[in-house]
């Protein structure tokens, strides 16, 4: 059916119309004065209709502007009087195009501030944090005494085509919750577990009334220095105390530098030997318990690095002060005892055993890897060496313990090891104790029995959950620590000859000639070895350089430049031989007035390498630590990866001059 029609037939006025028209037309056959007044009365009708839709169509828009204008005025008194504080500015300059009374409020202006500037009225407040796409501050906006949290977004202007932004922002008042949440950071407990050094030490052959008195003298200077922080102090053991406070003291801590360390070094004995304390914190735990377990591992760190330092363990690291003392040698070897047997036992259970030293393995690692072997050997199991044959700084002992059978197969490589590692293997990890700088780490998490023998200070990173832990950092090689396993479990016949001028090698090496670190352990243990066949000589021709090495490190000497007097530093711009390198920095302690030495030199594969010694009071370890490195007092490295020289250089000298502030 056609459209037209079909609006025609629809009910309405126009059907109606059409009726009285037909009818008019067939009246006109019967009478025209009958047909003349229907058309009249049609014609009046259409006029009426015309009329009455004009009027409704009028009374309509009117309605229509009527509705439209109590909306707009409803949005209009819902920003006006919407309960947050609102105001929108121009990106551009900050200036302030509306804001309702409540934002005003804020700045107690009585009326609106048009035309001024949102940065005048909050100086630190910018509009980076929209541009961005970010719809919330980064942090809260404090106007007088109050604190806001700010929301806000962009709006374009009328004209799409407009350039113009603005931002409309709302300021949520968040000062209540923020002082709650503060006061709740601030309640929060921290465990301290202050362990008493070196009591042993200090009492020894000392009559009981000195004992007291040095000790009454040191829980003196705990107490007071507790005594402030409103906290509760127990001591539990002889040398042990307990202190529990919350967390709005531990800033002033930290500021002051955990002066008690200080402190209790004023406590001298009559032998003039210095009294000394560890302290292990544990925070951020979820209960008192876990901040006990963390104060526990705290303190636990803190002996492993030699004492005399606190350490602050939270759910993520390790952060440490103090420990730049020299570490103090324990005179008794009831420790090296049990580990012997210790270590004994788990080389009895155990399918195979490897020994795996730090990567670019050096004498000292080897030294440590044979006195294994020997022992291995001795309870009738057989140990290999796991390193990389090319990469490592002990060719020339390598080659001559290959010379003999019982080394000649014993040096394997990691892939290897991996290949036959099963449930029952040990793997003995020496001159280490950081799983990063282990020669294979894929070696290390794929053995389930791991065996941890170190002489260096316990770094923030370090190998968990070992079955044997043997770490004293007051020894001056792994090769001495070795030695004293070897004197409990095997006879000086069981060690081979060229395992004693490993062993010495080694020991030599990281002592340079028995200059640094040697205390009367280092000359017990060289004195075993020289018994059991170890001869000097042979040590000597060892441990000697090719004449290419020995021209490298005159040039690295060349470029010895002097930092804060004491401290000799050469930055090389070309790669150098990590063996050289070493040796350059022991060199430079010769120059007269030196106490620490550090060369500093790019790697082929775009990084820095910093090689520290010391000699004085400059605890390198603690400086390097700073940047990531880590050793021990007299002797430590540092490797930065991605790194350029020139802004690795920056770096440390930063780092020194932080120590020196400090």
């Amino acid at each position: 059916m056609n459209n037209n029609l079909k609006r025609i037939l629809e009910p309405g006025t126009r059907l109606y119309l059409l009726v009285l028209v037909i009818f008019a037309g067939i009246a006109c056959f019967f009478s025209v004065k009958l047909a003349l007044a229907e058309a009249t009365v049609i014609v009046l009708l259409i006029i009426y209709s015309v009329i009455i839709i004009r009027r409704r169509r009028q009374e309509f828009m009117e309605y229509m502007e009527s509705v439209t204008y109590d909306i707009e005025s409803a949005k209009s008194d819902t920003l006006i009087n919407f309960p947050l504080p609102m105001v929108a500015f121009k990106l551009e300059n900050m200036t302030i195009i509306w804001g309702n009374r409540f934002f005003f409020d804020i700045f107690g202006k009585k009326s609106a501030h048009f035309d001024a500037r949102l940065s005048d009225l909050v100086p630190k407040f910018t509009a980076k944090w929209l541009t961005e796409g970010k719809n919330q501050y980064s942090g809260l906006v404090e106007v007088k005494d109050r604190r806001f949290r700010v929301y806000g977004n962009i709006i374009r202007g009328e004209n799409e085509s407009s350039r113009d932004y603005m931002g409309m922002t709302y300021w949520l008042d968040v000062t209540e919750y923020d002082l709650a949440m503060a006061e709740y950071e601030n309640s929060r407990p921290i465990v301290a577990l202050i362990i008493f050094d070196n009591l042993d030490e200090i009492s020894k052959n000392q009559p009981d009334r000195v004992r007291n008195e040095l000790q009454n003298m040191v829980s003196d200077r705990i107490e007071r220095w507790c005594a402030d922080m409103g906290g509760i102090l127990c001591r539990y053991d002889r040398d042990r105390y307990m202190f529990i406070f919350e967390q709005r003291h531990f800033p002033q801590l930290l500021e002051d530098k955990f002066s008690l360390l200080d402190s209790i070094h004023e406590v001298i004995n009559p032998a003039g030997i210095h009294a000394s304390v560890s302290i292990g914190m544990g925070r951020d735990g979820e209960s008192f318990e876990e901040n006990y377990n963390f104060a526990s591992l705290s303190t636990e760190m803190a002996l492993s690095r030699g004492g005399d330092q606190a350490v602050i363990k939270n759910r993520f690291n390790f952060e440490f002060f103090g420990g730049r003392s020299e570490e103090v040698e324990t005179r008794t070897k009831v420790k090296s005892r049990v580990m012997a047997n210790a270590i004994s036992e788990l080389i009895k259970a155990s399918s195979q055993i490897y020994v795996m030293g730090h990567k670019y393995a050096d004498m000292d690692v080897i030294a440590g890897a044979v006195g294994i072997c020997c022992i291995a050997r001795k309870l009738g199991c057989r140990a290999s060496i796991v390193i990389d044959e090319e990469k490592n700084a002990a060719g020339n002992l390598i080659q001559k313990l290959k010379k003999t059978e019982e080394y000649k197969d014993a040096f394997i490589s990691a892939q290897e090891a991996i290949t036959h590692a099963d449930r029952s293997t040990l793997l003995v990890v020496v001159d280490t104790n950081r799983p990063e700088q282990v020669e294979d780490q894929s070696l290390l998490m794929a053995c389930n029995r791991v065996a941890v023998i170190d002489h260096h200070r316990r770094a923030a990173s370090y190998i968990q959950n070992a079955s044997l832990t043997f770490l004293e950092p007051y020894a001056s090689s792994v090769a001495e620590l070795v030695c004293e396993l070897l004197q409990e479990l095997v006879d000086q016949s069981d060690i081979l000859r060229v395992e004693a001028d490993a062993l010495l090698a080694g020991m030599v090496m990281d002592t340079k000639n028995f200059t640094l670190r040697t205390g009367e352990r280092t000359f017990d243990a060289a004195a075993f070895l020289r018994r059991a066949g170890a001869d000097p000589v042979a040590v000597k021709m060892v441990l000697q350089n090719n004449m290419d090495d020995t021209v490298a490190r005159y040039k690295i000497l060349q470029q010895v430049k002097r930092y804060r007097d004491s401290i000799a530093i050469a930055v090389i711009e070309e790669p150098q031989d990590r063996i050289v390198a070493a040796q350059a920095s022991d060199e430079m302690l010769n120059i007269s007035g030196i106490q620490a030495s550090l060369v500093i030199y790019p790697t082929e594969k775009g990084g820095v390498i910093v090689s520290a010694r010391s000699i004085g009071d400059i605890n390198v370890q603690v400086l390097l630590e700073d940047l990531g490195g880590g050793g021990n007092k007299s002797a430590a490295g540092l490797q930065m990866d991605g790194i350029e020289l020139r802004d690795a250089v920056n770096l440390i000298f930063s780092a020194i001059d932080r120590y020196f502030d400090e």
